[in-house]
């Protein structure tokens, strides 16, 4: 694999970034919601689940799903039934998604983020077609060892997509900011993320891929 072809990938991947997605919502979500923690959480959770799809997508798992009819249908209809039920979950909280003090329970609250980011992902067919669809389209037909370029793509896409989430996370953390300090507003904020949460499940549920 030529320099050339790896800045491509490169840019390629940035570019791919910016384009918004459930993983990017999500983490927008959570630190609009819940601050730089809430979002930076998230954003680790996603990026450990696109490891979890790039191994799937190097030893042929994620070809064999998506080459089954049944066994794509029932990965696409669990990342629905995720999302709509953590937009449920939104929705039903009284007042805005505050963590709570002391007792080490704000950890305990960043853990779950982190792990819901995970799954967010895990379960989100578009990144497994992202990874078997892109990546070989940087590989050469006779690259002597086409395994290992394939890891080297998947590793570089994945530290521009958290760098990308981090820049998002601060941003997005900072310009609400002030928007937080107001119950009113952090209630409004936690209903919108969970109504947002719940039609990205059902448009995954619906959604031809």
């Amino acid at each position: 694999m030529s320099a050339h072809t790896y800045m491509l990938f490169i840019g390629a991947s940035v570019v791919l970034c910016l384009v918004p997605g459930p993983d990017m919502l999500f983490l927008l979500g959570r630190s609009i919601a819940q601050g730089r923690s809430a979002g930076l959480s998230a954003a680790f959770g996603i990026n450990l689940g696109a490891y979890v799809h790039l191994l799937a997508a190097a030893s042929g798992l994620s070809a064999l799903v998506l080459a089954s009819a049944t066994a794509f249908s029932v990965v696409k209809c669990a990342g629905a039934a995720y999302l709509i039920y953590l937009g449920w979950g939104a929705l039903r909280t009284k007042g805005g998604l505050v963590f709570p003090e002391g007792g080490g329970a704000k950890e305990v609250a960043l853990r779950r983020i982190f792990w819901q980011g995970f799954l967010s992902d895990v379960l989100n067919p578009k990144v497994a077609l992202f990874y078997l669809a892109l990546l070989p389209q940087f590989l050469s037909a006779h690259d002597s060892d086409p395994m290992k370029h394939l890891l080297a793509l998947g590793v570089t896409g994945n530290m521009v997509g958290i760098a990308t989430s981090v820049i998002y996370v601060f941003i997005a953390s900072q310009l609400t900011n002030v928007l937080r300090r107001s119950p009113t507003v952090s209630t409004w904020i936690t209903k919108a993320m969970g109504a947002l949460f719940a039609g990205l499940g059902v448009r995954l549920a619906t959604e031809k891929l």
